[in-house]
Order: C-alpha cells, then sequence, then structure tokens
C-alpha cells in the first residue's frame, strides 16, 4: 500500500504536523498526481529545447477557441471570503516572527511564502506549516530569548492568509512516496506543502470566515494548472468541502505562461482568484528560456524596469486578460525597502514604491505587493485614490490593449550595455542571498533591496548570459569567466566574514550555476540536495552521535 516515509529528522512539535492521517492525504495526493508531475517537467524541457532551436514561443492555435469566446468567467472573489478586496498583500516568509508581523499589519492579505521567500530546511517547512496552523487559529506566538522580546497576534481583523507552495519542479527529500509497488521517491515538495497545509486547516479556515487559498507559482503552462485544478478537485472531495471551496491565485513569472494566461484561467476556472504579475521571476524566465538567443541579452537588472517594452505588454496584457474574466490581476513587488536608520534611504524606497504602485493602479491592477509593513500606507494610498470605496477595479476592461506575441517578445530600449556595476551588483546579490539562504532565511535585505531566491536567479542568470554571448561591457571589456573570477574575489573581500557564515559555499555554488558552459534552470534545486539535505543529514547525524 503507498505511504509517506518520514527521512528527515523528527523534532519537537513535528507530530503534530506530521500525523499519520495527514501524511495519508499526502500520499494519496501522490498516488494520484505523481506521475503527471513527472509528465508536466518532462514537456519543460521539450519546451525549453524548442525555443533552443528557434522555436519561439507564441499564442496556441489550438487553443482559440477558448480565447475568442466570450462566455466563460472564472469564479474569482465569489464565494471566496477575505478576497474581495486585495489593494495591499504584505509578503514574506512562513517564520513565527515574520508571521506575527504580517498578520499585525494593516494589510489586506498575507502571502504565506513557502517558497522562494524560505529557505526549505526541514526544520524552516514543518515547522513553518505549524506556524500557519497556529496562525489560522489564532494562536500564534513567539518570545526571541536572545533579543528579549514578544511577539503575538493583536490584531482582531488579519490580513486574509495565501499560502503559496513550492513549485512543481522542486523535491522534498525528507519525505518519500513510497507506491504500491514499494518503490520509493523523493516527494513533490508542491504536493507537500499543500497537502500539509489544507489537511490541517482547510476546515478551521471556513469556521473563521475565511477559506483555503494559495498562490501558484513557477508554472509554465496551461497543462500545468489543468494538474493543480484536479488536485484542488480530490482535495476536496477527499475532506467532503464544496467544489470551488480553493481559490487559487496564479503567478505569472514565466515566459511560456505569458502566451497561455487565459488558457491558465480557464483550467482553474473553478478554483481561480486571479493573476499576479511576478516580475522578478519573469526576468529571470526571459533569460532562462532565450539562453541560446543573442538578441534577448539584457542589460543590467536596474535598466530592466517595468516600463521597458516586453514588462509594459505583459502587464497590460495581465490586466486585461484578467478583468475579461472576472480575475484580480495583483502586480508584483518593487524590491526597494526602507531603513529606520537611514532616513535617505527611506525617503527613496518610499518615491520609489509609490511612482511603482501608482503606475499598476493606474493601469487597473486591483492591488500589489509590499515587502515590508511601513511600505502598505504607501501602496493602499496610491489604490486608494483609484478604486474610492470600491474593492477592486474588475469593472475597467482595458479594451485599448491588444497584446502581440512581438509585444511579449520585444527587445526594443534594452541595448544598453551591461556595466561593471552590473556584473559586481550580480555578484554581490549572488553571494550575499546564498550566504542567508544556506543559514536558512530565505529573504534577504542587501543594499536596501529586498532580495529572494527570484533576484538570485537573475544575477547569476545574468553572469552566465554575459560570458556565454561574450558580451562587451561599457568601457569596452568583454565579461569572461577570469574577469567574474577576479571581481567575484575583490567583492568577498569586502566582506566581513565569521566563523559561521556560508561564504565559502555560496562561492561554490555561484560558480556551479553561473560559471558552468550549461545554464542550470535553478539556482537553488542542486544546492538543495548538497547543503540543505546532504550536509545537513551529515551534521545532525554527528550530532546525535
Amino acid at each position: 500500500m503507498s505511504h509517506m516515509m518520514i527521512t528527515g529528522p523528527m523534532q519537537r512539535g513535528y507530530e503534530t504536523v506530521l500525523t499519520r492521517e495527514a501524511l495519508d492525504f499526502v500520499a494519496a495526493l501522490h498516488a494520484n498526481f505523481f506521475a503527471r508531475r513527472r509528465e508536466i517537467l518532462a514537456a519543460r524541457d521539450v519546451r525549453r529545447a524548442a525555443i533552443d532551436h528557434g522555436r519561439l514561443p507564441d499564442f496556441k492555435d489550438e487553443t482559440r477557441e477558448i480565447r475568442e469566446d466570450p462566455s466563460w468567467q472564472v469564479a474569482g472573489h465569489r464565494g471566496a471570503p477575505g478576497l474581495e478586496d486585495r489593494r495591499v498583500e504584505i509578503t514574506g516568509p512562513v517564520s513565527a516572527p515574520m508571521a506575527i508581523n504580517a498578520l499585525n499589519s494593516d494589510a489586506k492579505v498575507w502571502l504565506a511564502d513557502l517558497e522562494d521567500a524560505t529557505s526549505p530546511t526541514w526544520d524552516n517547512i514543518v515547522t513553518g506549516i505549524g506556524n500557519l496552523s497556529q496562525a489560522v487559529r489564532g494562536t500564534l506566538a513567539f518570545t526571541d530569548e536572545a533579543k528579549g522580546k514578544h511577539y503575538e497576534m493583536t490584531n482582531p481583523t488579519p490580513p486574509t492568509m495565501v499560502v503559496r507552495p513550492r513549485g512543481w519542479h522542486l523535491p522534498e527529500k525528507h519525505l518519500r512516496y513510497v507506491d504500491d509497488h514499494g518503490t520509493d521517491t523523493s516527494a513533490s515538495a508542491s504536493l507537500v506543502d499543500f497537502g500539509l497545509f489544507f489537511f490541517h486547516n482547510a476546515q478551521a479556515l471556513i469556521d473563521a470566515g475565511r477559506g483555503p487559498y494559495f498562490y501558484l507559482a513557477k508554472l509554465e503552462a496551461a497543462r500545468e494548472a489543468k494538474l493543480w485544478d484536479d488536485v484542488f478537485s480530490f482535495a476536496e472531495d477527499y475532506l467532503g468541502l464544496s467544489h470551488g471551496t480553493i481559490r487559487a491565485t496564479v503567478l505569472i513569472e514565466t515566459i511560456t505562461a505569458a502566451f497561455q494566461m487565459e488558457e491558465i484561467l480557464y483550467e482553474l476556472r473553478d478554483h481561480c482568484a486571479g493573476l499576479n504579475a511576478g516580475r522578478w521571476d519573469y526576468i529571470f524566465s526571459m533569460i532562462k528560456n532565450f539562453r541560446s538567443h543573442r538578441e534577448f541579452v539584457l542589460p543590467d537588472r536596474s535598466q530592466v524596469s517595468m516600463t521597458v517594452p516586453f514588462m509594459r505588454a505583459y502587464t497590460e496584457h495581465l490586466v486585461k486578460v484578467c478583468h475579461k474574466r472576472g480575475a484580480h490581476a495583483i502586480g508584483g513587488m518593487s524590491a526597494f525597502i526602507p531603513n529606520r536608520r537611514q532616513p535617505e534611504v527611506t525617503e527613496n524606497a518610499f518615491a520609489q514604491v509609490k511612482a511603482d504602485k501608482d503606475r499598476e493602479a493606474a493601469d487597473g491592477f486591483d492591488g500589489s505587493w509590499v515587502a515590508h509593513p511601513d511600505l502598505i500606507p504607501i501602496a493602499r494610498e496610491s489604490f486608494d485614490a483609484v478604486l474610492g470605496d470600491k474593492p477592486n477595479q474588475l469593472d475597467r476592461q482595458r479594451d485599448d490593449v491588444e497584446t502581440t506575441a512581438a509585444d511579449l517578445l520585444s527587445m526594443e530600449g534594452l541595448d544598453a550595455q551591461p556595466t561593471e556595476a552590473g556584473v559586481r551588483a550580480n555578484i554581490r546579490v549572488g553571494l550575499g542571498y546564498l550566504n542567508a539562504w544556506l543559514s536558512g532565511t530565505g529573504a534577504a535585505a542587501l543594499n536596501n533591496l529586498m532580495e529572494d531566491a527570484a533576484t538570485a536567479e537573475i544575477s547569476r542568470s545574468q553572469i552566465w548570459q554575459w560570458i556565454h554571448h561574450g558580451v562587451i561591457l561599457e568601457d569596452g571589456r568583454p565579461v569572461t569567466r577570469r574577469l567574474v573570477e577576479r571581481i567575484m574575489a575583490e567583492e568577498l573581500a569586502t566582506i566581513r566574514r565569521h566563523p559561521a557564515d556560508h561564504y565559502c559555499d555560496a562561492v561554490q555554488i555561484l560558480r556551479e550555476t553561473a560559471l558552468d558552459d550549461d545554464l542550470p534552470d535553478f539556482l537553488t534545486t542542486p544546492a538543495y540536495k548538497q547543503f540543505l539535505v546532504h550536509r545537513h543529514a551529515r551534521e545532525y547525524g554527528a550530532l546525535a552521535a
């Protein structure tokens, strides 16, 4: 009989999350959907190989009827209490203090992130899901003994919780799925995160006047959305819930998904609340998917703003598609964050975020993300100005927008040459983020920007792209491995080190994912296996001995 096998160490409190009943549910998800997950991951490889050989993404002829049929709508926020008004969403990891700070804020929604903002250590995942279960019941509290600080939930109307499980490509190697034939395989991180949270909290959320709501990350095609839709229907039947109880917001953060926005909404329509413009992963997706094409080489990350043609086309198309189908369009996150010790930094962050949110509100978005509680009033002011007392802008149909494949692929205005400063910035972000990630922190404030796995992916993939295509810097020098190694050594020398840091490992990971001949699909996948699973297992074994 198929079942889940725990291979990670058990710590105090884990037993409340990893119950036999919950694991049986996760096993049932794997029994029904694990093979299809493998199929969609194989399809990704085929799709990427086709792009490498010159077959660029386009709107699919075979799904034209879906796009041209005006009759269908998604469920949206109807029957989903707490999702009517999403004008400000705060995002962050699921550690207890960060969760409590988010839930005590004035945001409308909290994106509880088990994905890019969480380093997927075994403890972070299990404890994080336990934190979410306590938060659902209003009992989450935490005392930081070192700082002498106590955190507890005090907000009588906390933001609506929307949980982001890890993407389809990621494994959870501390759990093994054993099938009916006795073959065991690393579990799907998506099914683990969704399954454990849903099993423990779906009914409690409904009882509290909310519901089980999710953000879906890293989708590349409508077929992947259909898999999630079938998972949701199965899960609702398993717990005896009405069809459509679950609502999902899909992050459009890959170029291939951008060409299938309507199809993604259609496949999830009974469970769909909206789409989100996941800008940083979207830029990474452009680099990764067009890695073989010189014409898609991007300049410094700072030059790839939301107003460049391909980003503008993507966001305006998203708003149009969402409102045509009754779905919320949620904007992305500006990376600028305030610094309470440096007023000039805070002033710049406020100005940058205000401009970003003003643009999104004017374009018709129904809400947007922030990464820091101090930014909530800035974003709210932008959306209050266009919404007034209305909860959203669904009535604003962007009939003025007509998006072509050429618009989504346009590199117009991006002919600036990369600079040494851009190389250095990418190296600093790559090393700084990886050091934090290896230490168990998935979102890190670096140089007054909030960096997560997506921005680290841009950093290392840009380095690879510039080397691979022999890009010439603004000062006339080519970007080579030797140049990057020299700058990396110089940047490392400026960092104040301590014995417990992980910079040596960060250098190794950055070399392997930015300087090798081939560009790995993801930065964290090999690093997870080597450092968060195998190394932690050895360290735990030595500690236990």
